[in-house]
């Protein structure tokens, strides 16, 4: 799971969850990928995120560029190469293959395995 899926995912569809949002992550196994670099693409990305959440998901998997990424979103980031780079890696190269999401309000684990959320639901919980 990609964290610029993550960025996007709710818990909201639990019976007596108000907001879900943002998920925990509880990293058991990352994986790094290479992927061309797009700067256009990461830049229209940037304004649909929730830069606070990614922040949070970077730092509870422990990427390794967390400590140069500015907690509040950089002015003129589209003339930034250097920070685009860093969030290209953030969103689209870190793979949390194996872990757990956590809904905020509720506590409930959502298990990923083979980079694949398993965001279904109990009959009890809808």
């Amino acid at each position: 799971m990609k964290l610029l899926t993550h960025n996007f995912m709710t818990s909201k569809c639990i019976k007596g969850v108000n907001v879900g949002y943002p998920l925990g992550i509880v990293a058991h196994k990352i994986s790094k990928t290479k992927v061309d670099f797009n700067p256009e693409f990461v830049c229209r990305m940037i304004p649909k995120l929730d830069w606070d959440s990614l922040c949070q998901a970077a730092e509870n998997v422990r990427i390794d560029c967390l400590n140069d990424l500015p907690k509040v979103l950089v002015p003129n980031y589209e003339a930034d190469e250097n920070f685009l780079r860093k969030v290209h890696h953030i969103l689209l190269e870190v793979d949390v293959i194996s872990g757990d999401l956590l809904c905020p309000e509720t506590g409930r684990k959502f298990p990923i395995t083979d980079g694949i959320p398993n965001m279904l639901l109990n009959e009890d919980e809808v």
